[in-house]
């Protein structure tokens, strides 16, 4: 078959391209662009935005490391993307981007979707939106019309972060059901976009593109995003999927009963099921899966720290400055630390909020803190422990949501990236969870060219994954299991006197 397939993962901490060779399934080459962590601005207290104008900015140069790595991105067959979920891009008519992109962790809608739950009523909403409208995508534009009205009015189009990306290399506005879904935008019983909520926000259903099916033809690679990226112009844009839905697709977690997870700037629990299903509070969220269809119904339930590596990586800036020259390596000599410390970290608790309004607490946003620090005792090591507990153990509270929904998760795929490059964090999470992890070889950016492939009919659904390596399995612990459920059950109540008893 020959040629190869090109993934994007546009995150809010950097842009990854993957290359993939269509024959073996095997990447020949990646890259990733910035260094460090792109910018996340907070112009208020609880506010992120981007600018999109920097993904695409950093996704040339991700393609251009590609290609000085002497692979022939000439031979690319098809592109796919994945990108970071519930942002809002709004582009007027001649397609200028009117204001910097109000990204997922943004809090500034929060009072604007409990307003609309309660007027349109929980019984419609969960119904209808199996979510309530909450500080997703369609309550950040209702906030725009709110407070910049002036924006609004020039607003001819809205995008999701992969739908702008799609655009800038086609020249063609679409969104996909599945992104509908996750900016709360889908009415699943009617199977079209939300009309009711769009008109009680006030937002003409115009402002909504085209459909396209994730795995699909979504235009062509124009003349002009040829020349920029060294691509053949004319080749398909055959893929299209949020960020965890897309994990999920690179980890081959496309049937009921599996799960996927991942612990990056945010961390993330993700279970298949084929029937909607919904969290009274909302507190984690089912959205329309990539491989749904209406004769086999796929969703995914979808539970989200926002303060998950975003706090590994503060502490890396903050705490080991001058530590190591290599990021990596700060993140390993961190690692090492943590391990140095028992179980439990001397009972120092960490809890990993501070990026926003968090979901499975009811959208409040406490700020990350450290409880029970002696001065005379803990270390640096002992936070640092602390940190990677805290995060293992808020994704324990929301998977409690999760198994109160029926979900019953008995072995997690994830990839071998990010805070599962921890053997403490994999260890704790399996045995917290109660579910043994094998990590993969894989990323958002390959199972975004995986997806090119689908899409453009190179594969089915089960030769995309030949060539997914499987790296290794961490089985529970069955003996440090005990001592992992007293600490959490000690960081429960630490949550608790902080915030109050959670929803």
């Amino acid at each position: 078959m020959g040629g190869y397939l090109l993934g994007y993962d546009v995150g809010s901490s950097s842009i990854k391209a993957s290359l993939l060779a269509i024959d073996s399934g095997t990447t020949v080459a990646a890259a990733a662009s910035p260094d460090r962590e792109l910018e996340i601005r907070a112009p208020r207290p609880g506010w992120a935005e981007q600018d999109p104008a920097v993904w695409w900015e950093h996704l040339e140069k991700a393609t251009a490391r590609i290609a000085a790595s002497g692979a022939k991105l000439a031979e690319v067959e098809a592109v796919g993307i994945s990108y970071q979920m519930h942002g809002l891009v709004c582009i007027d008519r001649e397609g200028r981007v009117l204001r910097p992109s109000i990204i997922w962790c943004d809090s500034r809608a929060v009072e604007i979707g409990e307003r609309a739950f309660a007027d349109l009523g929980p019984e419609r909403c969960l119904r209808s939106l199996l979510n309530s409208p909450g500080n997703f995508t369609a309550s950040k534009l209702a906030w725009v019309r709110q407070h910049e009205p002036e924006i609004f009015e020039k607003t001819d189009t809205i995008l999701l972060p992969g739908d702008y990306i799609a655009w800038r290399l086609t020249g063609i506005r679409s969104t996909t059901p599945s992104g509908l879904s996750e900016g709360i935008l889908w009415d699943f019983l009617e199977g079209e976009a939300a009309s009711f909520l769009l008109e009680h926000y006030g937002i003409p259903e115009r402002l909504i593109p085209p459909l396209v099916d994730n795995f699909a033809l979504q235009g062509e690679v124009s003349a002009e995003a040829a020349a920029s990226l060294g691509l053949k112009a004319g080749i398909p844009v055959a893929y299209r999927g949020g960020d965890q839905p897309n994990n999920a697709l690179s980890l081959n977690v496309l049937r009921p009963g599996e799960v996927a997870a991942t612990a990056g700037t945010s961390g993330v629990v993700y279970g298949v099921g084929d029937r909607p299903g919904y969290d009274s509070a909302s507190r984690v969220n089912t959205f329309v899966h990539v491989n749904h269809s209406r004769s086999s119904p796929r969703y995914g339930t979808l539970l989200c720290v926002n303060g998950a590596g975003i706090l590994n990586s503060w502490l890396r800036h903050n705490v080991m400055s001058g530590q190591a020259a290599v990021p990596g390596a700060a993140y390993g000599q961190m690692n090492d630390l943590a391990a140095s410390v028992p179980l439990g970290a001397d009972g120092l608790v960490v809890l990993p909020y501070g990026n926003g309004a968090e979901r499975t607490l009811g959208n409040r946003n406490p700020g990350a803190s450290i409880q029970g620090l002696d001065l005379n005792r803990h270390t640096r090591a002992h936070l640092l422990r602390a940190a990677q507990e805290g995060i293992v153990f808020a994704l324990k509270y929301g998977l409690e949501i999760m198994e109160g929904m029926g979900l019953r998760i008995e072995r997690v795929r994830a990839g071998a990236a990010n805070m599962f490059l921890s053997p403490l964090f994999a260890e704790a999470f399996a045995a917290i969870s109660g579910a043994d992890v094998e990590l993969y070889d894989t990323d958002g950016s390959q199972g975004a060219a995986r997806g090119a492939g689908i899409g453009a009919g190179f594969y089915d659904l089960t030769s995309a994954f030949t060539g997914l390596k499987r790296v290794r399995v961490v089985e529970v612990n069955r003996e440090l299991a005990p001592a992992y459920r007293q600490a959490y059950r000690r960081w429960l109540a630490e949550l608790e006197r902080v915030i109050g008893k959670p929803l």
